[in-house]
């Protein structure tokens, strides 16, 4: 097969949650355990950092792989779901999966996908793992895809767990109330390993600390062990965040420097370094400061790090985020208060979500005093855009339909003035289209 042929048969053949929902979810570890015997189990190689929660995994993820990077590693990042190249999913030090080795590993089993009829995400998971084994890379950082206890990444033993923190996502699967979310989050937690916990959350805490004493892992929670203040900057009409690092983080006592900027980014840091912290207290890692100053002053250099808070253009100021529920959105739609408040100007949304989306704990969180521009991203779990602006009406968010992403965000760009915001949000798929 070629590599379009072979990436068709992944993308369409094999059932795929991100595209089609919940049809295509196995609620299991069967499949993934047989892919990896059939493999002669890549993982038992490999070190990991296994990275969940429900906001800010992947950027962690990103966070912990470049610093583990800048300190001479070859390190190996698995994410998903990716934005514009299925090979974003699989890097090492920031660089794809290379086109042949994914033909290669789809043709070696072949036989065994008939077989065992694994998901797409089953497959990825499992391909990821190999390509880092025949790599001999020296870390994994790997990030959870849904939940944690079920997905099919919880079959490595890590040296370190990182949960970020709990919100309502995905409650067809994981559970109706924080602390049943907790419990599906926490099956990451593995006997002996440490974990670190981002955000101490009064409903999850328990779950955690009882999932840690019954598996006699020690646990740190980030926010009550450290803290990062972040200093604010005007530049250009835009509030631009520093962090610092003070001395309640030892060795760690100097100004961070950061590529990425958003509403998560003090909790996202602060989690990357208690967890860095963590290895290097295990004598896997010696913590060298002016080391994590380099790699997340350059992250998307180094990883490939996109979609999150992204700033597309300046003039208009376009920004384009992936946040798709309540506990994520709130704090972006906040900070686009925020921002347009310095601009004294108009927010544009070009809005999308997906059609298995509690839209009630969405919708609220957007100004009413902006104009919508509503569309549907080109995947089967799209919500029909005349679906979303009528839910929208319900919360006096006004605007109108547009048949792409493409379309909708260009009526966007051409009605706002150099002052004005555009937003583009409301899944990682419609974020997608405008990268």
């Amino acid at each position: 097969m070629t590599y379009p042929e072979t990436l068709d048969y992944l993308l369409t053949r094999l059932p795929m949650y991100q595209r089609q929902g919940d049809v295509a979810m196995k609620k299991d570890l069967t499949n993934i355990r047989l892919l990896l015997e059939e493999l002669g189990h890549p993982e038992r190689g490999l070190r990991f950092v296994h990275v969940g929660g429900t906001n800010g995994k992947g950027t962690v993820s990103h966070l912990i792989a470049a610093a583990l990077q800048t300190h001479g590693n070859r390190v190996g990042l698995y994410t998903s779901p990716h934005y514009k190249d299925f090979r974003e999913r699989i890097k090492i030090n920031g660089e794809f999966i290379p086109p042949d080795a994914v033909v290669n590993f789809v043709e070696r089993i072949e036989p065994a996908i008939e077989r065992i009829e694994p998901s797409f995400f089953e497959i990825t998971v499992a391909m990821a793992l190999d390509y880092f084994a025949g790599a001999q890379v020296q870390w994994v950082v790997l990030e959870v895809g849904l939940g944690g206890r079920l997905d099919s990444t919880n079959v490595v033993d890590p040296v370190l767990s990182v949960i970020t923190n709990i919100g309502y996502d995905h409650l067809q699967f994981l559970g109706d109330t924080l602390p049943e979310i907790a419990g599906e989050k926490a099956g990451i937690i593995k006997p002996g390993r440490p974990v670190v916990i981002g955000l101490t959350q009064a409903e999850t805490q328990p779950v955690f600390r009882k999932k840690a004493r019954e598996v006699s892992a020690p646990i740190h929670f980030a926010d009550q062990e450290y803290s990062i203040r972040a200093n604010f900057t005007r530049e250009d009409d835009y509030s631009r965040q520093h962090l610092f690092a003070g001395e309640a983080i030892p060795p760690l006592e100097f100004p961070i420097a950061v590529s990425v900027d958003g509403p998560y980014v003090v909790e996202n840091h602060r989690t990357a370094i208690a967890a860095l912290i963590e290895l290097d207290h295990r004598d896997y890692l010696d913590l060298d400061p002016e080391a994590v100053r380099r790699a997340w002053g350059n992250l998307h250099g180094l990883t490939y790090y996109i979609g999150r808070w992204q700033v597309l253009r300046s003039t208009p100021l376009v920004i384009a985020d992936s946040a798709h529920n309540g506990e994520g959105l709130g704090p972006v739609i906040a900070l686009l208060n925020e921002q347009n408040a310095y601009r004294k100007g108009h927010q544009h949304i070009v809005l999308g979500v997906v059609n298995d989306k509690d839209l009630h704990h969405v919708l609220p969180l957007f100004p009413t005093n902006a104009s919508y521009y509503f569309v549907k991203a080109d995947i089967p779990r799209g919500l029909a855009a005349e679906d979303l602006v009528a839910a929208a009406a319900e919360y006096r968010l006004i605007g109108e339909t547009f048949g792409s992403v493409q379309k909708g965000y260009r009526a966007a760009l051409k009605a706002a003035s150099q002052k004005d915001i555009v937003f583009v949000g409301g899944s990682i798929f419609t974020v997608a289209e405008v990268l």
